[in-house]
This record gives structure tokens, sequence and C-alpha cells, in this order.
């Protein structure tokens, strides 16, 4: 694999961060795509509903979009994310005063985050387009070869390392790093095919 290639297969968050604060919303998308299972599962600490769930992820993310201008990288972009969705669960359980579970929250984690930047709850559609883009994305994932949907829920869902991969798939880094670069990039073109109608 090229060095370019490589390099585009293993876009930090950092790097995807910085493309989104100069206005690229692509890239923004790409992060939803990283980890919109991750700030579900967050989420359903705080409701059973899977419904409840999505939305309070869907909410997370637009609130995130918006903060992203004031995001300095202090800590890493998931812990910064991690903040937002528990902060827009508990928002969620306010507003509609249920039952609230036993849920294990730092709480030092909850109060470092910035309520300032989380208080506008519009949602524009031209940030996310919600329901429409989270079929296109799951449609995508479901269309992969089964090699390429492996590596890539391995890498993006369950958050394991290119050499963890490696070794549970019997497979050279190179062919991971290959086969999830290849997931993303057909992912990312049918975002833009829908982006672009």
């Amino acid at each position: 694999m090229s060095p370019k290639a490589q390099n585009a297969d293993s876009t930090s968050d950092e790097e995807l961060v910085r493309r989104v604060q100069k206005g690229d919303i692509g890239a923004y998308n790409l992060l939803v795509v990283r980890y919109q299972y991750r700030v579900i599962k967050i989420a359903q600490k705080f409701v059973s509903d899977y419904a409840d769930a999505s939305d309070i992820a869907q909410e997370a993310f637009i609130k995130a979009y918006r903060a992203l201008p004031n995001f300095r990288g202090e800590s890493s972009f998931y812990t910064w994310l991690y903040r937002i969705v528990t902060n827009a669960a508990k928002n969620f359980l306010e507003t509609n005063s249920k039952q609230r579970s036993q849920v294990d929250v730092d709480d030092e984690v909850l109060n470092a985050s910035s309520p300032e930047a989380l208080t506008d709850r519009q949602t524009p559609d031209s940030i996310i387009e919600s329901e429409e883009l989270k079929k296109v994305i799951l449609k995508a994932v479901s269309e992969l070869p089964n090699e390429l949907k492996e590596a890539f829920m391995l890498r993006e869902i369950e958050g394991l390392s290119y050499e963890d991969i490696s070794e549970r798939e019997d497979v050279p880094i190179g062919t991971v790093r290959s086969r999830i670069f290849r997931a993303r990039q057909y992912i990312e073109t049918k975002m833009d095919q829908f982006r672009k109608g």
C-alpha cells in the first residue's frame, strides 16, 4: 500500500476535527460513522429504549458539531464527545421525566463539560441528515464484502487496534489497513452520493 493510502486509512480523530473546523462537513460524517454505535451504547446506560438512545445520540452529535469550533484538543475527541453524550442523556431524562436507572458515571467527567456550548437544541438539516443518512451508512456497511465489513466493524465499532484485528483475523497488518481503508472509502462514496442527491 502506498504511504498516501496508508495515511488516509489511519486518519486520526484530530485530523478529522481540524477538517471539520475548516468547514468540511464530510469529515464530521466520518466521525459520526466512527463513533455512532459507541455513542448509542453510552446513551443506553441512561435509557433502555433503543429509539430514545438513538435520539440522544443524534442530539449529542449535533451539539458536538456546534461546539467543535471551540474544541482545543485538551482531551481526546472521544473523551470530549463522551461528556456531551452523557449531558444530552441527562437533559433527555429531565425533559421527559423518565425513570433514571442506576448509572456508574464519573461526575468529574460530566462536570468538566461546557454547558454554555450545549444549550442549543435546534436540529438543522444541513448538519446531519439524521435518519436518512443513518440508513445510507447502514446500507453501505451491509453491502461491503465480508472481509471488509469484519475489519471495519472490529476497528470502528469495537475499537480494536490494527494489531488486534491482524491477530484475530490472522492476516498481516497491511491487509487490515487496506481493508479498513477500502471500507471507509466505499461508505464515504455512498455518503457523498446521498448528499449530492
